[in-house]
């Protein structure tokens, strides 16, 4: 086990109150989930990094062939993943290569189902492969009713007439304020209109008393 399984290890022992509080066997299974990689940047606890961290080397000058120590940090982007079982998109920062591990195991929640948990390697991803698998055995203990081709025909005839009813809706909405934006136009129109009558026969009158 390496040094940060071991720390992570004992922050959970320290939570549940101590080694003996809980069965070996299940202690040993906590042992196998946690990750196996040494060093872990600390911005790849908050995205999906699929093993990709900072690598260390030289940088030899071609002159004299003098080496200087260098590091390569990799290529992290925000991304807008769908999930399937959560049906909206997932902001998450992630790798070049665990972009590529996702789009080969055909979506974010099949590669979150699909990695072992000591592959996550970080604690956000075990987090989401725990909640995803809890989802997905919640789904599947889920009954599911099926209807005849007539009633889907109905239900999605009623659907059909809904996004209609809404869409009138909207029209009607957009209309009613383009009218009300008109008459308010004309109202300052009329306003401005009567402002300059009034201003010249003011100034008729004081062209009268001189």
């Amino acid at each position: 086990m390496s040094f940060r399984a071991r720390e992570m290890y004992k922050k959970v022992v320290r939570r549940v109150g101590g080694e003996g509080k809980l069965p070996a066997e299940l202690m040993k299974s906590v042992k196998d989930i946690l990750p196996d990689s040494n060093v872990v940047m600390g911005r790849a606890k908050r995205g999906i990094f699929a093993g990709r961290h900072i690598r260390f080397g030289n940088k030899v000058s071609e002159d004299g062939g003098n080496k200087s120590r260098r590091s390569w940090k990799p290529n992290v982007q925000e991304k807008r993943l769908f999930s399937y079982i959560h049906d909206r998109h997932i902001r998450v920062k992630v790798t070049t290569h665990a972009l590529r591990c996702i789009d080969k195991a055909g979506g974010i929640d099949e590669y979150l189902l699909n990695t072992p948990y000591n592959k996550m390697d970080t604690e956000m991803g075990i987090v989401w492969k725990a909640k995803i698998e809890k989802m997905y055995s919640d789904l599947a203990e889920m009954e599911v009713g099926f209807f005849p081709p007539e009633e889907e025909a109905k239900i999605k005839e009623g659907f059909d007439e809904v996004r209609a009813a809404k869409r009138d809706l909207r029209r009607e909405a957009r209309r009613a304020l383009a009218k009300q934006r008109q008459l308010e136009a004309i109202s300052a129109g009329d306003d401005q209109t009567s402002e300059v009558t009034d201003t010249k026969e003011e100034v008729s009158d004081a062209a009268a008393k001189v």
